[in-house]
């Protein structure tokens, strides 16, 4: 028989359970529920999140949400936990984060002032310049070369208004052509239907590490915008968020999120093994050091 001291422990216990169960809320309660975490990932954003060559999502990002789905297992003492991948484009991923469909979005999303006010966003885990891809044959060197010629980007991004909005942009007239993702943009590049691909600055190294002609293209013209990137997630939600938070806060602390990021952009990748060389920014460092999830706005003061 249970001692009184001891029957009051098991009973308090087990309050504890209960009442955590009770609240929980948000994604945390809906993964608890189903057993499921479901991660939208981009098909061709290297390194952040892309298929490798058995069609498998890979990426820096794609490491880094493994990693928040493995603190959400933990934290709900769950036996199993099912992680789903569902693709998602420039296009459609915030609604599908809104709607519930995914629960973090594992691509190369910007933070923005805008944005945050349908979602929020982790801790920035990457930060990039938009500039621009051409073939070195064109001769092309900044936006004053780009007059009357088609310049693709990626529908849903934001890169052609910051062009637009750019003082060196103003007084251009360029043709834009869109891509439905980051390789369909490059390759209109690499078929000459677009002079440029104007995007982030790792995106473009990425796309053109793995070209069938790497060497033709090069990265030019002025830097558009300082863009931090981060995974985002459901709005109002903030036992999910607090979790989130903890878990990059932690990788950055730990030295771990430092390793994640050689092991992306400084060693030899999948499919090809091609090695991006691109070496972490100063402000990137300074994130490390101390994680915030401060939007792109707050770079341009």
């Amino acid at each position: 028989m249970y001692q009184p001291r001891i029957l009051l422990a098991l009973l308090l216990g087990l309050a504890c359970q209960v009442g955590f169960a009770q609240q929980i809320d948000g994604t945390l309660k809906k993964v608890k529920e189903t057993g499921v975490i479901t991660l939208g990932i981009r098909e061709s954003s290297f390194p952040l999140s892309y298929l490798d060559a058995e069609q498998k999502p890979v990426g820096y990002h794609i490491d880094i949400c493994n990693r928040i789905a493995d603190a959400v297992k933990a934290k709900l003492a769950l036996g199993k936990l099912e992680v789903k991948h569902q693709a998602v484009t420039s296009q459609n991923r915030i609604p599908l984060v809104v709607n519930g469909t995914v629960d973090l979005e594992c691509g190369s999303t910007t933070n923005n002032a805008d944005r945050q006010k349908q979602v929020a966003f982790a801790p920035t885990t990457f930060v990039t310049n938009v500039r621009m891809a051409v073939k070195k044959a064109s001769g092309i060197k900044d936006l004053d070369n780009l007059g009357g010629k088609p310049v693709a980007t990626t529908t849903g991004t934001t890169s052609v208004q910051l062009m637009r909005s750019h003082e060196k942009g103003k007084n251009i007239d360029f043709k834009e052509v869109y891509g439905k993702d980051h390789a369909d943009s490059f390759l209109m590049l690499e078929t000459d239907r677009a002079v440029a691909f104007v995007m982030d600055d790792n995106l473009l190294a990425g796309l053109i590490a793995s070209a069938k002609a790497p060497n033709d293209y090069a990265i030019v013209g002025t830097a558009l915008s300082v863009e931090p990137i981060a995974i985002m997630l459901r709005k109002d939600d903030p036992q999910f968020k607090a979790l989130v938070d903890d878990t990059v806060k932690t990788l950055a602390k730990s030295g771990e999120l430092n390793k994640l990021y050689t092991k992306w952009f400084l060693l030899p990748i999948p499919p090809k093994g091609v090695n991006m060389n691109f070496q972490m920014s100063e402000p990137l460092k300074a994130l490390m050091a101390s994680p915030n999830d401060n939007p792109a706005e707050t770079y341009k003061k």
